[in-house]
């Protein structure tokens, strides 16, 4: 069988990875990418996924990750599912570019695409918290951009703890799974093989890897599972 060559450079996350990731429930991811439907009312997708396994189930792209987190952070701060769907709709024509969260230029223009999508009447208070200036789109933003490394406008990998932990997702580099950026080795075996190997230091051996790389690899499998 050959390998999907479409899905190679995006990154590959389950629902469950990605809620691992991002601290948002899987459960919730899955509704904002399959939309649903609550008695008579259908609600659709928030957007549609970057990767397309057919029945295999949903997954979800480096992109799709980084637009989880933005979304997540434009819910909290009041605005409803749907006003982030049409906020995605119009964030992609006037940027041209799928993925407007994902975007770095949605950091200087979002605040035009949320007021867009709001309506008076209805959204008199959010209407208000996005006109009183670019710091409230830099308070509810940055915190979900935090550690990400853009390039071309886009987010091209996620530093999970900051570059210097050294921690990296790349969806260039193993599928997109979090990794220790000076081995490349995935931070879940490295963590496995402290576990398994009863030491770091055996488990250093092991893979030809310095303590180093895995002990950054268990603090931060162990700050994942927290």
């Amino acid at each position: 069988m050959k390998p999907d060559l479409s899905l190679v450079g995006i990154g590959l996350y389950t629902t469950a990875e990605a809620g691992r990731l991002t601290r948002v429930p899987s459960k919730k991811i899955l509704r904002w990418l399959r939309g649903h439907t609550v008695g008579d009312h259908e609600y659709e997708p928030l957007w549609n996924s970057q990767v397309d396994l057919g029945d295999l189930g949903t997954f979800l792209s480096f992109l799709d990750l980084v637009q989880v987190r933005v979304a997540a952070a434009f819910i909290e701060a009041g605005l409803s599912p749907q006003k982030v769907r049409k906020a995605i709709a119009h964030g992609t024509k006037i940027l041209q570019q799928d993925y407007p969260f994902a975007n770095a230029r949605f950091r200087t223009d979002g605040r035009t695409v949320i007021l867009h999508v709001l309506q008076q009447g209805e959204d008199d208070r959010l209407i208000d918290l996005f006109r009183s200036g670019q710091y409230v789109m830099q308070r509810i933003i940055e915190p979900s951009l935090r550690g990400l490394e853009f390039e071309n406008d886009f987010a091209a990998r996620w530093w999970l703890a900051g570059r210097q932990a050294k921690i990296v997702i790349d969806p260039k580099r193993q599928f997109g799974q979090p990794i220790d950026d000076v081995t490349g080795v995935p931070t879940v075996v490295l963590a496995r093989a402290a576990k398994s190997e009863g030491s770091i230091e055996k488990a250093a051996r092991a893979y030809s890897v310095t303590a180093s790389s895995i002990r950054r690899a268990v603090s931060f499998e162990e700050r994942l599972a927290a």
